[in-house]
């Protein structure tokens, strides 16, 4: 039975179906659920003058972004905790597979839970890389890909 678990989440409905996965688990009272948002920062394009400008705005939009996944972490937490799971959220700035990769390795997780997107086309996911393969390739635990319409229980 899986007792350390890493669901990320982020808000989306993909995202929203992993954590019923989560929930629909049958867990001990001992299992200990790591809820994640990741806040990706994004690219930095300084050029000459402008770099002041452009830092000023990435550290404001980064801001406004922390606060948004700060209010998506309580809320995935809270319905978690009203499953009666002991969850411990985490929110981390940086590259979604790394900061997965990276905190599932620190806390000795068992299982990795996200959601998967069938919206994206094939050539897409192909060309750029899901989130999903890369993670398969990175972690040393078992992956849940939570895939499917949400459904409440």
């Amino acid at each position: 039975m899986y007792q350390t678990i890493l669901v990320a989440y982020n808000g989306t409905p993909e995202s929203r179906v992993a954590l019923q996965e989560c929930r629909r688990m049958a867990l001990s009272k001992a299992a200990t659920i790591h809820l994640l948002a990741v806040v990706s920062p994004p690219p930095y394009l300084l050029v000459g003058e402008f770099a002041a400008a452009a830092v000023l705005s990435v550290e404001e939009g980064l801001t406004v972004e922390k606060e948004k996944m700060e209010k998506e972490l309580e809320a995935g937490a809270a319905m978690l905790a009203a499953a009666g799971l002991n969850v411990v959220p985490h929110l981390e700035v940086g590259e979604p597979v790394s900061v997965i990769e990276e905190l599932a390795h620190d806390l000795q997780v068992d299982l990795v839970i996200v959601g998967h997107s069938r919206q994206k086309p094939v050539a897409l996911r192909w060309w750029r890389g899901s989130t999903d393969t890369l993670l398969v390739e990175k972690l040393r635990c078992s992956l849940l890909v939570a895939s499917g319409l949400a459904t409440s229980s």
